[in-house]
């Protein structure tokens, strides 16, 4: 999908290509993702930044920023890592059964208050196979991530109240790391993509593809830029 919109779309600005995005090439990566979400942690990261690199991929094609670092992509289009948006998905449609407008609701543990999730008793008993398959399970990997949030936020009257308040919460508290947050995720992943020499190899790529444009095209970046941003 991605190759045929880098031979097919003309305009590059970024309105067009972030709605290209999200309506034709973000829904196929995120399709019943809450049965899938891999955890972050040894023997997934393989899966995770595989995902990851669609994004990567894509946001090289759009006109000013196909060269910068991805983390700085990521800032100038309003966007998060994939990893992160899972983590959100997950909260989201947690509120939604709590709230009895999923039909799983049945499935959450929930304290007698109603504002913490308690963890299935399978993830602490039986064997080592069976609790790390019962962590990565649904209701229970997002425990953690649910009984973080502040109770006006899981007491929002609406879907849309719980999406606004997510992010007023991420924004006062992004900064406080090792907390355990669902935003803390994309920290792991931009470690992992960005190591201590990217922005050396990065700056050495760029140079080879500015000197031959061709490698450029074939790898589908967007070399244009008038200088709105700098790497």
């Amino acid at each position: 999908m991605i190759c045929w919109i880098a031979r097919n779309v003309i305009s590059r600005d970024d309105k067009t290509m972030i709605a290209i995005y999200k309506s034709l090439i973000r829904p196929h990566i995120e399709y019943c993702v809450q049965l899938w979400n891999p955890v972050a942690e040894h023997g997934s990261w393989n899966l995770i930044l595989s995902l990851e690199s669609v994004q990567r991929r894509f946001t090289r094609l759009i006109d000013e920023i196909g060269t910068l670092p991805y983390s700085q992509r990521l800032d100038i289009l309003n966007l998060t890592t994939l990893a992160e948006r899972r983590n959100r998905g997950d909260l989201i449609e947690t509120f939604k059964a709590i709230m009895g407008e999923s039909c799983i609701g049945n499935m959450y543990n929930v304290s007698r208050s109603g504002l913490k999730l308690v963890s299935d008793s399978r993830v602490s008993k039986g064997n080592v196979k069976v609790q790390n398959l019962s962590k990565k399970f649904f209701t229970n990997r997002v425990v953690g991530f649910w009984n973080k949030l502040p109770n006006d936020v899981k007491l929002s009257k609406s879907v849309n109240d719980f999406k606004v308040g997510l992010e007023e919460f991420k924004q006062k508290n992004k900064d406080s790391m090792g907390s355990g947050n669902f935003w803390e995720v994309s920290d792991e992943v931009l470690s992992k993509i960005e190591g201590p020499s990217y922005l050396e190899n990065k700056a050495r790529q760029n140079k080879y593809l500015m000197d031959n444009p061709f490698a450029a095209k074939k790898k589908f970046i967007n070399l244009y830029s008038t200088g709105l941003y700098t790497g």
